[in-house]
């Protein structure tokens, strides 16, 4: 939720500035070693050319769809520095809190767990209070008195929903992504290159 409306419009310029300069630059970290004949600064820019290549192929995957955004640690990272500037991050914050959730094994760090995610995004007037409705909120409150891996499940379950339906297009027209996915396609192999020199792909 936004707590400084005032002061919106700069720091989502910013932020998004920001977000679009350290990617980018990170996509054309190959360029710094590419006009020396040094063999150990070729072999450096070469490492990097595959590390940008892979980051390119995995931009362009975050548009196939949510999941592929959301199975991406790249993509998790752009997605959030991306709903920040829309003040909106906790839907995000609040599913990845869930999925470590859901691989503790001791039944007290469970049980401890479940109540400070409860208290930091379910409950109402939470610090980053998520958008659940009334019935889903009394669910999980529920849920969380016997704490159980899945006791998040429902509410989880909403706001990827949200999400996806809401955030995810929005991400895919910011003209960050947009700037993003046109730099990687001009970074990323093309498939027929691919089938002419596989080693390069790989």
């Amino acid at each position: 939720m936004c707590r400084t409306l005032s002061a919106f419009p700069t720091t989502c310029l910013e932020r998004a500035k920001e977000f679009k300069t350290r990617l980018g630059i990170f996509l054309h970290k190959s360029d710094l070693g590419s006009d020396t004949g040094n063999a150990g600064k070729i072999e450096w820019g070469s490492k990097h050319n595959k590390e940008s290549r892979n980051f390119s192929e995995d931009v362009l995957r975050w548009r196939e769809s949510f999941d592929s955004l959301l199975g991406s640690k790249n993509g998790v990272a752009a997605f959030h520095a991306f709903l920040k500037t829309e003040f909106s991050e906790e839907n995000l914050e609040f599913w990845l809190a869930c999925e470590e959730f859901k691989k503790i094994r001791s039944a007290a760090k469970l049980a401890s767990r479940a109540h400070s995610i409860f208290e930091e995004f379910i409950r109402s007037e939470a610090p980053k209070e998520v958008n659940i409705d009334h019935e889903t909120r009394e669910l999980t409150r529920t849920n969380v008195q016997a704490a159980k891996a899945t006791c998040f499940d429902v509410a989880q379950g909403k706001t990827r929903t949200l999400m996806e339906k809401d955030s995810y297009p929005r991400f895919l027209k910011s003209p960050t992504y947009r700037d993003l996915a046109a730099q990687a396609t001009v970074t990323s192999p093309s498939p027929s290159s691919c089938s002419l020199a596989a080693p390069l792909c790989t």
